[in-house]
């Protein structure tokens, strides 16, 4: 029975970081921790290209355009909503997921998840490398898979 996934060998092309400015003391570590895991698996720092947008809400219409465009081989999203006292909170984190889950749907092209959703800054900080590891590092493995596994499928 012949099985397929993905690896983290160095795949070929560029790869797009879309990063979040909002909650930028979160985001700005998961990018570092994104940027690192490309460099240590083979992807060249002149093979990703990083795209600034307001916040998380903004993140798919990016994503989307990116992929359409098709110089990228994934597109990694980072990004932080950390609930309040509203329900704000519930609307970003969901239609930025659901945006991000369509751009990859329509595009075939992976778009990765990597936006924190959590309760307070702590554990966002956390996760974003203090004590959780770095979601943003996991965010770029996943990307390396993730292209490395549709390469197989497309032979």
């Amino acid at each position: 029975m012949p099985i397929y996934e993905g690896d983290f060998s160095p795949p070929g092309g560029r790869f797009a970081i879309v990063v979040s400015r909002f909650n930028s003391m979160v985001t700005e570590s998961l990018l570092a921790g994104c940027r690192d895991a490309f460099l240590r698996h083979g992807v060249s720092e002149d093979r990703l290209d990083v795209y600034w947008v307001p916040g998380s809400f903004e993140t798919p219409l990016i994503a989307r355009t990116l992929a359409e465009a098709g110089g990228h081989a994934a597109i990694v999203c980072l990004g932080c909503v950390i609930r309040g006292e509203t329900g704000h909170y519930d609307h970003v984190a969901g239609q930025a997921a659901g945006g991000l889950l369509q751009a990859g749907l329509a595009t075939g092209v992976p778009v990765i998840f990597g936006v924190l959703t959590t309760e307070t800054v702590e554990q966002a900080l956390n996760r974003a490398g203090l004590k959780a590891g770095n979601k943003g590092a996991e965010s770029a493995l996943a990307a390396i898979e993730m292209v490395n596994l549709l390469a197989k499928i497309k032979l």
